[in-house]
């Protein structure tokens, strides 16, 4: 029986390169598989890069309008497994059109993704906060600080500043000079952060 996965962890935890793994996994078994992401993540055009080097192209990048379920339907019915990244980009209605995969097409769905914004919320990321609510299975993949603990926080810093309130997208602005930058630290860190300590 087919099923809608959701595997979150913070930035740097080896989310992509887990989603390379299990397509790796399914094509070396003969298998085809669907490998989707947001048009949000502008960051490797349509391609999946992971920062220790394997990458990949996607099958396709789509944006908030369209419907998962008639495209995956209609053109990649008959793949074995549907692999998205930056998932937590999804709509609330696209996850429900995810779900419609695993229930109508029976082909499992993986989606890979944060589980919470910058500013430590999930309602900033629609998608992740319906995953939460819809996905069979939960899992975590972890991470650790800069000071050795498990981080759970994707802090934000702008010119070396962490900055606990803005737009939930945001990216280097070279024409204001603006260094934007996102890590993975502990609540203990992220604590010592605000409070000017580190």
């Amino acid at each position: 029986m087919a099923k809608l996965y959701f595997r979150h962890g913070a930035m740097g935890c080896g989310k992509t390169m887990q989603l390379l793994q299990v397509a790796f996994n399914y094509e070396e078994r003969g298998h085809k598989v669907c490998v989707i992401k947001p048009a949000t993540d502008t960051r490797n055009g349509t391609k999946l890069l992971t920062r220790i080097g394997p990458e990949r192209e996607t099958d396709f990048c789509f944006d908030r309008k369209v419907d998962l379920f008639e495209k995956i339907s209609k053109e990649y019915r008959d793949v074995h497994c549907v692999l998205v990244d930056e998932a937590q980009f999804l709509t609330k209605k696209q996850v429900d059109e995810l779900m419609l995969v695993v229930v109508k097409l029976d082909i499992p769905v993986i989606a890979y993704g944060l589980r919470l914004n910058f500013k430590r919320e999930d309602g900033g990321f629609e998608g992740a906060t319906r995953l939460l609510q819809l996905a069979h299975e939960i899992d975590e993949i972890k991470t650790i600080c800069e000071c050795g603990r498990k981080a759970v926080y994707n802090a934000r810093f702008i010119n070396d500043k962490l900055v606990a309130d803005g737009p939930d997208i945001l990216i280097d602005d070279p024409k204001r000079k603006t260094k934007v930058e996102y890590k993975a630290i502990c609540a203990h860190c992220y604590q010592d952060y605000l409070e000017g300590k580190k």
